[in-house]
């Protein structure tokens, strides 16, 4: 008995900084690319975190976001805790006692650059990604955001639903888009935009981004007829 109480002891004290036992969790790292070795064939990694896809003069890229990224990216609306407009993120709210934000989505920024074909089509709803675990995310089309935030509305009147419009509004204007007719990309032009998947769990630490169908040729009825199937690889690492 003498013994397990200081045990017990020891764990009161000391618990946060021991790996093992005491409900010690360790810090999680943001996403990175896997070294390039782990990556297929045709793909490179940049400087800024892009895992890039390049085919003839085809290129297409995928890169993790971070909070703080998202953040500075809509400075005015990631200001005002959890009334801010920023749609991404928690802005810069801390729940009591804590002195970190929480994460909302998984976001990553799907790029592709046409210079090869007459046109192409690259749709982010055939997306998913697979954890090294077998967990399955599916990306969240922007109705299915509408979806998230409405609930926050009350009454549709007032601050609320002006927060509401606001949130839409950058969606609009920053997502990768999700409509068949504007994700077709003709020669010589570019398409950007954001992806969100739900908050990763705690357990992922490795994964694989699938985007499959992406369409390289298409016939006379505009059916298409040349497909190519992607593989973007991530991990995150912990640490004490």
């Amino acid at each position: 008995m003498k013994q397990l109480s200081k045990i017990g002891i020891w764990c009161l004290i000391v618990g946060p900084l021991t790996l093992f036992g005491c409900g010690y969790r360790p810090f999680l790292g943001k996403l990175e690319p896997m070294p390039k070795a782990k990556q297929i064939a045709e793909t490179r990694i940049l400087d800024d975190g892009t895992v890039l896809y390049t085919k003839d003069r085809l290129e297409i890229g995928l890169r993790p976001l971070t909070d703080e990224q998202l953040n500075r990216q809509f400075p005015q609306q990631s200001s005002s805790g959890l009334l801010s407009a920023n749609p991404y993120t928690y802005a810069n709210w801390k729940s009591a006692g804590k002195k970190t934000t929480p994460q909302r989505f998984t976001i990553f920024l799907l790029t592709a650059k046409n210079y090869a074909y007459p046109k192409v089509r690259v749709d982010p709803l055939n997306m998913v990604i697979v954890a090294k675990n077998d967990r399955k995310y599916l990306p969240l089309s922007f109705e299915q955001l509408k979806e998230y935030y409405v609930k926050y509305v009350v009454g549709y009147a007032g601050n609320a639903y002006e927060l509401y419009e606001g949130r839409k509004d950058i969606l609009r204007k920053t997502l990768y888009p999700n409509e068949p007719d504007y994700q077709i990309i003709f020669s010589g032009q570019e398409q950007k935009g954001y992806v969100v998947f739900p908050k990763l769990d705690e357990d992922v630490r490795n994964m694989s981004i699938h985007l499959k169908d992406v369409v390289l040729r298409f016939d006379s009825w505009n059916k298409p007829v040349e497909t190519l199937d992607l593989v973007f690889r991530f991990e995150r690492k912990s640490g004490e």
